[in-house]
């Protein structure tokens, strides 16, 4: 069943049922201030940084779920209601809510009142601004008490849940006027506090928890909006929140609107006074008053929607099938920019209090994100490079605040360092700019040992031409990409990390996968040094280890029928038709398939072939087949889920473009785009009920065929889903894809999508691309009128627009 519908036309969600099978969230925020926020209105807000950095609370796993958030209580007589639904739950007369791109709507009426509140986090300003809007639509006047309410949260998110000792002790606030300044930790440490304002003088407000909600009472139920009174209560210790009292009267058919802004401020060390104890509010001053009418706050949001639809511009497609179309132009593209924001650390399912920004996430999330906003791009790889190590390898985290390595977690995941060549890669052919190669990028963020750019590609490179087990395949370390393969674990006492525990070293489990990546992202290395000047005697040595690594997989790597996922400490196959569990694995029929490797023997075919027979479901393919159906020490945490749950026979969503590409090389458009349909969401909105998550954004995981829950998705928004579906969807289906010389042409769709317009902003010039029957028979390539000879358009700097029509 659905719980809303897609309005395409003005890029939103619109969900008319509050009570979704879990909250269905959106982002604000594109640089620097980011807000969560959920289709009842719970969420929360941060600076830069989710675990260092945070602003508001929210608990997670919460009961009643979605705890926490952007609460505006509506009251008349004895009857409270939210635009948002929650916390009162209140039963609506009508609601809805409308997910844009950066902002969210929401409507609701009760009795007569209706609602209007509109949240979005302003381009360049920290700060997240409420527009709430209320409107008398009866024949009799109405008096009307508003209460907002938000509960600060004390900056590390991580203290915050767990400090109780000092935290009930530290709170201190500020309130002048209409508004309430947070500014525990100020007079010490910190350079920055936040505030909680309304364009209106107040009735009353409240800053301390207990007092707000009264003992023993939750938010649905506060002490102050049942008695109809703020208690003006001035927070010190305890639980320090914001809560404003605005008293309100509507004439028939009368309607008035309130700004409410949540800000950051910081100030230099030596300007965060104004006299002693009293912080210095010039700077929120300055943005109280940007946002201190309707006027400017629409000027605002009408800024915010001109910057998407350019920038969604940059990409757009139209074809026979409205679910691919919708995807690519909307929806899998901002969640591309969300995935960049956030790499993996902040979401309904993510608390944002540990992981920061992964490495291999990272890198993986700009293959998706590098047309948009190049400059952000080329930003973003000389940070996740400037946390490698001096031999290759790098930390597998970072913290975005201070941009250094996480050792909660450590490096030694060996795939790592070959995905910073695939977004290097991605960039150059992206931009052209081989500039980037030149720039001087540290070790470990260590001052004086920077090197260049490329050569940090090349200690990537090397590390994993010098570091080969027993059949001269690529040593896994750590883990690969599925960090649930721990093949040096061997964990035997819970609670013990299985990504950090090493109890047994072998120096001989590895991984066929990070083989594929190499040949792949070897040979782009290879394109890369060619055009960077670098000596011939570099390019012959990783031109051989290729032909070795492609020589070990073929050899070692092949199964008779689908290749070898890995082996494991005791140089036993892992992912073989040998195995009693675990025979097949997704990661190396993709990625071995997309590198060539054995194409010459059909390995390819019959690698996807297997894939069809063993793991292919209703919802995409699985991550491997049979389940494990206990824990086995020589594999870690993959064997540690239940059978059909996560690592051990999900469809892992991430991994499921990686088929895609394999058929789109193969050139085999009905099964690449029957691999994309199936768990792509617009596809799956009709079974809401079942799949779970927002029906507009990629989850990581569904449920596996072995699974209670078949079908049920799981840790939606951020994961690395959404990136590589962009780039199959675009590079392997639509066939444009950015090559060192210029765009590539090569669709592989099934015969339902014979023809599609595309325009497409590559190095500053707008392709304008039409494709005439693209399922079959023989190409013609005009460009601007003339035929041209291959698949790759020629670049035309200076030109502002090139016309390109292919005919098959």
């Amino acid at each position: 069943m659905k719980f809303g519908y897609f309005d395409d036309v003005r890029k939103e969600y619109v969900i008319t049922e509050p009570k979704t099978p879990l909250p269905w969230i959106n982002y604000l925020g594109n640089n620097g201030f980011f807000g969560l926020i959920s289709n009842t209105c719970g969420g929360y807000n941060f600076y830069k940084d989710a675990k260092l950095r945070r602003i508001t609370r929210f608990r997670y796993n919460n009961v009643p779920t979605d705890s926490g958030g952007r609460y505006y209580y509506i009251k008349e007589g004895n009857t409270v209601f939210n635009p948002g639904f929650m916390p009162v739950k209140t039963e609506l007369d009508s609601y809805e809510c409308r997910h844009g791109m950066g902002y969210s709507v929401f409507r609701a009426s009760k009795n007569g009142t209706a609602s209007t509140l509109t949240c979005f986090v302003p381009l360049n300003d920290n700060c997240e601004v409420n527009k709430l809007t209320l409107k008398n639509e009866t024949n009799q006047a109405k008096d009307l008490t508003i209460y907002s309410a938000m509960e600060w949260c004390l900056w590390n998110a991580v203290d915050d849940a767990s400090n109780f000792q000092r935290n009930f002790n530290i709170g201190e606030v500020e309130v002048i006027g209409s508004t309430i300044y947070h500014k525990t930790e100020y007079r010490e440490r910190r350079n920055h506090y936040a505030f909680y304002t309304v364009n209106s003088e107040l009735s009353g407000f409240d800053t301390d928890r207990d007092s707000f909600l009264g003992a023993f009472n939750s938010w649905d139920t506060p002490t102050v909006v049942e008695n109809n009174e703020s208690t003006n209560s001035v927070a010190s210790g305890w639980a320090p929140i914001a809560s404003h009292r605005l008293s309100l009267h509507l004439e028939p058919c009368e309607e008035k609107t309130f700004v409410f802004v949540l800000g950051y401020i910081e100030n230099e060390q030596k300007e965060k006074f104004e006299a002693p104890g009293i912080i210095n509010k010039t700077k929120a001053n300055a943005l109280i008053e940007k946002f201190d009418s309707a006027e400017k706050a629409d000027a605002s949001l009408a800024e915010l929607n001109e910057y998407w639809e350019k920038l969604l511009g940059k990409f757009t497609v139209k074809s026979d099938d409205e679910h691919l179309d919708r995807m690519v132009n909307i929806w899998n593209q901002y969640q591309c920019m969300v995935t960049f924001n956030m790499s993996r650390s902040a979401s309904y399912f993510e608390s944002g209090m540990g992981r920061g920004m992964g490495f291999r996430d990272s890198c993986q999330d700009l293959l998706g994100f590098v047309h948009l906003i190049p400059d952000r791009a080329r930003e973003r790889i000389l940070d996740i490079a400037s946390i490698q190590f001096e031999d290759g390898s790098t930390y597998h985290q970072y913290q975005p605040l201070t941009k250094r390595g996480n050792g909660d977690i450590g490096s030694g995941f060996n795939d790592d360092p070959l995905w910073l060549i695939a977004c290097v890669s991605a960039y150059i052919r992206e931009t052209g700019d081989y500039s980037i190669l030149s720039e001087p990028v540290p070790f470990n963020n260590v001052e004086g040992s920077e090197k260049s750019l490329f050569e940090h590609l090349k200690r990537s490179v090397h590390y994993t031409a010098t570091h080969k087990g027993p059949h001269g395949l690529p040593l896994i370390g750590r883990a690969d990409w599925n960090d649930c393969l721990n093949l040096n674990c061997f964990s035997e006492e819970p609670g013990e990390s299985f990504q950090t525990a090493s109890n047994f070293e072998s120096g001989k489990a590895e991984s066929v996968f990070i083989a594929g990546m190499f040949v792949k992202y070897g040979q782009e290395y290879i394109e890369i040094a060619k055009r960077f000047g670098v000596e011939q005697e570099e390019i012959d040595y990783i031109a051989g280890e290729i032909k070795l690594t492609e020589k070990a997989v073929e050899d070692h790597g092949w199964d008779g029928e689908w290749f070898v996922r890995a082996y494991d400490a005791f140089e036993a196959k892992i992912g073989s038709k040998e195995c009693e569990e675990g025979q097949i694995f997704i990661e190396p029929q993709g990625f071995c398939t997309m590198a060539g490797i054995g194409e010459d023997k059909g390995f390819g075919e019959k690698a996807l072939a297997s894939v069809r027979k063993h793991l292919l479901n209703d919802y995409g393919v699985e991550i491997l087949h049979p389940c494990y159906s206990q824990y086995y020490l020589n594999l870690g945490e993959i064997s540690s889920y239940p059978p059909g749950y996560k690592e051990n026979g999900s469809v892992f969503c991430h991994n499921n473009p990686w088929i895609i590409m394999g058929y789109s090389r193969l050139g085999d458009g009905e099964n690449a785009f029957d691999t994309y349909r199936r768990n792509c969401p617009s596809y799956l909105e009709d079974v809401s009920e079942i799949h779970r998550t927002e029906p507009y954004v990629y989850s990581q995981t569904i449920a596996g065929r072995d699974a209670k829950n078949y079908g049920e998705a799981k840790n939606s928004w951020l994961t690395g889903t959404a990136a590589w579906t962009f780039v199959a969807a675009t590079q392997g289906l639509l066939g444009i894809t950015p090559t060192f010389d210029g765009l590539s042409i090569v669709p592989c769709l099934p015969k339902g999508i014979s023809n599609y317009h595309a325009t497409r902003m590559y190095r500053d010039v707008l392709h304008d691309i039409t494709v005439e029957n693209s399922c079959s028979g023989t190409r013609k390539m005009l460009v601007d009128g003339v035929e041209v000879a291959g698949n790759v358009v020629p670049l035309k700097s200076g030109a502002a627009s090139v016309k390109v029509v292919i005919t098959i």
